[in-house]
């Protein structure tokens, strides 16, 4: 409990030193290691990207770790896979969970998200000015986060959930660029009555990644450009802060609904949010989810609110919207979202497909 306590203090003075310290803040990029806050699982996409109060299954571990305490089976298996900007980039998606005993879980995530087959035309033009083709070869620019997750129920403030993840990242840019980075979340949970609630404190401590680069690939090409050749870095990716509350309804004896709410706080300058200062900004997302039975679902969601200046000079405001379907049979549930990424701009619909299995040992 006083471990708790601690990680919370030391994540406030976190968020406290980076909007302190403005040498440090100006100097640390606002988007780091943003493949990590795309979302998973179709559920929690068709209801508008939230999950952090009420998500209660393996995919907790990239939501809210306190949630893996709610899982209610021996081992439980997702997969998921998206595409994006019309099949260029590929987001995939792996985890499992298990339960220790009736007060602690743990599991683990794999998160892929690529640009394959990138044309690398350094040698396209030879000596003699002449084009090959045959000299154009291809490279993949990959992120992944491998997230390890324990949950854990607390006898405070009436009982609670708690759950924190350690995240080991890899980055690659073909044969020129690599990092590695580590960092940590760290979540709570809490129902009362039929309303949840939730809070995450995400790369907690500060996510730190150390980029190296093969200069010798690109020295002479970015010479011939003028562009800066590449130096050995450490990016640093600053807490946030996700708070969540979602409450369940029962609307007759075989129809309820379960509405939701998360805010994502950070603290690193204003962002083109709904509420932004130069303090905080504030990103809040809406989602719905109707359930017959608790084996078919319908849901609807919307996020990402930002204002964008038209070509006359005027502002407007943006949204995205999301659409979902879910159906379980027994152990198996499979869920779809349609979700519209950044804006209401045509094509750039995406289709999200996930699926998860439950294993309970007696029925092995």
């Amino acid at each position: 409990m006083k471990l708790i306590f601690f990680v919370l203090f030391v994540s406030l003075f976190c968020f406290g030193q980076a909007q302190d310290d403005g040498s440090s803040r100006d100097s640390t990029p606002k988007y780091s290691n943003e493949f990590l806050n795309i979302g998973v699982s179709a559920r929690s996409f068709g209801m508008g990207f939230t999950a952090v109060s009420f998500v209660d299954d393996v995919t907790s571990g990239f939501w809210n770790p306190a949630g893996l305490n709610k899982l209610d089976v021996d081992h439980q298996l997702f997969l998921m896979h998206s595409s994006y900007f019309g099949g260029l980039a590929n987001y995939d998606y792996a985890a499992i969970a298990t339960s220790i005993d009736e007060n602690s879980k743990i599991g683990l995530s794999i998160i892929r998200f690529s640009v394959d087959k990138i044309p690398d035309t350094r040698f396209l033009i030879d000596a003699n000015g002449a084009i090959r083709y045959e000299n154009i070869e291809f490279f993949a620019s990959a992120d992944y986060g491998f997230l390890l997750s324990y949950a854990r129920k607390l006898d405070l403030l009436g009982g609670i959930d708690a759950g924190g993840n350690l995240k080991i990242i890899h980055r690659t840019v073909g044969p020129f660029s690599k990092a590695w980075g580590f960092g940590f979340d760290f979540g709570v949970q809490k129902d009362l009555s039929k309303w949840q609630f939730g809070l995450v404190a995400r790369d907690a401590l500060g996510t730190f990644n150390a980029w190296t680069h093969n200069t010798e690939e690109v020295e002479d090409v970015y010479a011939l450009t003028g562009n800066d050749i590449p130096i050995n870095s450490l990016e640093i990716t600053l807490p946030r802060l996700v708070a969540g509350l979602s409450r369940t309804f029962s609307i007759t004896e075989n129809f309820g609904i379960l509405p939701s709410a998360d805010f994502e706080l950070t603290f690193d300058g204003k962002r083109n949010t709904l509420i932004r200062t130069d303090f905080l900004s504030i990103d809040p997302r809406f989602g719905m989810e109707l359930d017959f039975k608790q084996i078919a679902f319908f849901r609807l969601g919307i996020n990402q609110f930002q204002q964008v200046k038209d070509f006359d000079g005027s502002k407007s405001w943006t949204y995205q919207p999301n659409f979902g379907l879910g159906l379980r049979i027994k152990q198996l549930a499979i869920d779809y979202a349609l979700t519209d990424i950044g804006d209401l701009a045509p094509g750039l619909f995406s289709h999200v497909f996930s699926i998860k299995v439950d294993f309970n040992e007696e029925n092995d």
